[in-house]
């Protein structure tokens, strides 16, 4: 018997992003299903969305909460407590939603409900080149071990706030999110560790901007390579090899690069395969040559950044046993 929810409601945390939120709501305004609400809960912004909310007050059912800045798991939480609907879709500020997001939605839930589901990004052909560099480099099976996305993937699936949702059952037995970054994946080990049942929906996508900077992309996948280790220390034994694999391939890469220099050049000549089956497997995915020449940028800095925060993170909190790793959630904050 179908279980699929009547109203879904889509809760969006908010720091400082109007012109996202504006992109996003547009893009709410033109779906073909309209059983859903938009709760949008701004983060204690300086720079209030609360005007563009109101712009399309009549074009969506859309209801803006303003609350003190605590962070995106209390300002995700808030918006639980006031929705509406039986089940509740998280995306992020700088997500644009297909015109049959909640109607593909709405299909795979009557076919078959899941509690809980998580959906894969893309890259929109309006964003820039570097945008869609740093898509490719985020999902490729060559970088995250197509962990990230709708992709083969080389653990087992767990959904991303970018495009996740969860019944209110599951609200109410699990309780919310956590304050600390990779809240998702933390998340999602608790919903599965409560019995409940999570599923890819491979159809039910959203188009990420992702980060606009190569300063801004290094540094939140810096701090994703620390939040393993947070994610180790909570959930023992959850972490997989390809977890450790960029942290190989940051102390390989150095390696490489000493052996090249006070040996022979041809030591280098293993990084320079991998990069060009890097470039290959963007062409192919991407169509386009400058955005797979600019993941000849993004892929190598996706795998360092990650890499040198695991080793960083690994060495103080593991080796030097100083606890949780509060950086990593200073560096959150940091980075909204």
């Amino acid at each position: 018997m179908s279980r699929s929810p009547q109203l879904f409601s889509i809760i969006v945390p908010v720091y400082n992003r109007i012109d996202e939120v504006e992109d996003l709501l547009r893009s709410l305004a033109a779906q073909t299903d309209r059983g859903f609400e938009a709760v949008i809960v701004e983060d204690g912004s300086p720079e209030p969305c609360e005007a563009v909310c109101r712009k399309y007050a009549d074009k969506l059912d859309v209801r803006y909460y303003f609350k003190e800045n605590e962070g995106r798991s209390p300002a995700r939480n808030y918006g639980m407590d006031h929705a509406r609907g039986d089940y509740f879709v998280f995306v992020d500020s700088d997500c644009i939603l297909p015109p049959d997001y909640i109607a593909q939605l709405r299909k795979a839930l009557e076919a078959d409900f899941t509690p809980c589901f998580g959906g894969p990004d893309d890259a929109h052909a309006s964003f820039s080149p570097l945008q869609k560099a740093i898509n490719v480099s985020m999902t490729s099976l060559l970088t995250t071990g197509g962990i990230r996305g709708g992709k083969v993937s080389m653990e087992k699936f767990t959904p991303r706030t970018f495009n996740m949702g969860f019944s209110r059952e599951i609200y109410n037995k699990v309780g919310g999110f956590r304050e600390m970054f990779s809240e998702d994946i933390d998340m999602s080990t608790r919903i599965r560790r409560a019995g409940f049942r999570i599923e890819l929906l491979r159809d039910v996508k959203v188009f990420h901007k992702r980060r606009l900077s190569l300063r801004k992309f290094w540094r939140q996948v810096h701090v994703f390579g620390m939040s393993r280790i947070t994610l180790k220390l909570l959930y023992p034994g959850s972490m997989k090899a390809v977890h450790t694999l960029p942290a190989i391939f940051t102390i390989g890469c150095g390696v490489l690069v000493l052996l090249s220099i006070f040996w022979h050049w041809w030591c280098i000549l293993p990084l320079a395969v991998w990069l060009l089956a890097v470039w290959i497997d963007a062409l192919i995915a991407s169509k386009n040559l400058k955005v797979s020449l600019l993941t000849l940028l993004t892929s190598p800095m996706q795998l360092l950044g990650y890499g040198t925060g695991f080793i960083k993170a690994y060495v103080r909190a593991i080796i030097m046993r100083r606890g949780r790793n509060e950086e990593a959630e200073v560096e959150m904050r940091r980075g909204k």
